[in-house]
């Protein structure tokens, strides 16, 4: 395989891959995020968990872009950019949009347990917080992938692929960050119950657990990516694309389904508003966040 500064030269032809791309792979991961995609719209629409749209959206941009792996591996070796830079945006981008999601369902687990003053960071700056580092991640990366896409130079090409890099690294801090703040406040509630979580009957002990897990595949995910970019284009991870399917592809749909299993409307609903409404309407905790109940009228 020639050095990349060989593939740029002018009248030589720049290799889109550094293999054949699997159609076999990409259409087995077409059909398994397209399911747990389906299932994730009817959950959202049945259940009015709207805070959970950007992670919907997340799966819909892994179904599109092996789409555009599929098609490229019809293509080889004479690869057009459309498809591979469709599969090269899209796969990159949509961790970010899951862990939109993932911040939010913290801020309501506090608010559902009455558990702010346990929290290191007010409810009501959490999710913004954790929120504006996942937006300043999506933008640097789609700016990078744009800059990739583009390039037609080898420090076109290292640009795009340091700023991808900056923007991994944000996500990986902040994702870093997160795990800390659910961990702490996770120790002090267990340690000084409030008096809503003792009397929950829903577990929401279960889904701390279930953002923890899908927060470490996503920044095992994304610890991958950067060490991709930083060996470069003519390292060892992008020569096999075994590396692709096995620390993006499995670990994202697995964060998929995780979520499919434990839904977070489980644990957000019309029935443990009605069970806590007094209390809540004397603490105006802000639990109609879940956009999802009504309040009861008197008869």
């Amino acid at each position: 395989m020639l050095p990349l500064i060989e593939r740029l030269v002018p009248g030589t032809k720049y290799l889109l891959y550094h293999y054949n791309p699997s159609k076999v792979a990409a259409i087995v991961f077409i059909a398994l995020f397209g399911i747990t995609t389906i299932l994730h719209i009817f959950q959202l629409s049945r259940k009015r968990t709207w805070y959970f749209i950007p992670f919907v959206i997340g799966g819909l941009f892994e179904t599109i872009g092996y789409v555009g792996r599929a098609i490229s591996s019809t293509q080889s070796p004479n690869w057009s950019t459309g498809p591979y830079i469709c599969q090269s945006l899209l796969l990159l981008l949509a961790p970010a949009l899951f862990a939109a999601s993932i911040y939010m369902v913290l801020g309501r687990i506090i608010v559902l347990t009455d558990g702010e003053a346990h929290s290191p960071i007010r409810v009501k700056w959490l999710t913004k917080v954790f929120v504006a580092g996942d937006v300043i991640s999506f933008l640097a990366q789609s700016a990078g992938g744009g800059m990739l896409a583009k390039a037609t130079s080898d420090s076109g090409v290292k640009l795009g692929q340091n700023v991808i890099t900056g923007g991994l690294g944000i996500q990986v801090l902040f994702f870093g960050l997160f795990i800390l703040v659910a961990g702490i406040f996770n120790y002090r509630l267990r340690a000084v119950p409030s008096l809503r979580s003792k009397q929950l009957s829903v577990p929401w002990q279960s889904y701390l657990f279930v953002l923890y897990g899908a927060s470490l595949m996503i920044m095992i995910r994304s610890v991958f990516r950067i060490v991709e970019y930083v060996i470069g284009q003519d390292g060892y991870l992008l020569d096999h694309e075994v590396f692709l399917y096995v620390f993006d592809a499995a670990l994202m749909f697995l964060t998929m389904v995780l979520f499919n299993v434990y839904h977070p409307s489980r644990i957000i609903n019309k029935g443990e508003m009605e069970h806590h409404e007094r209390d809540l309407e004397s603490t105006d905790s802000g639990y109609a966040m879940a956009d999802q109940t009504e309040r009861i009228t008197p008869k």
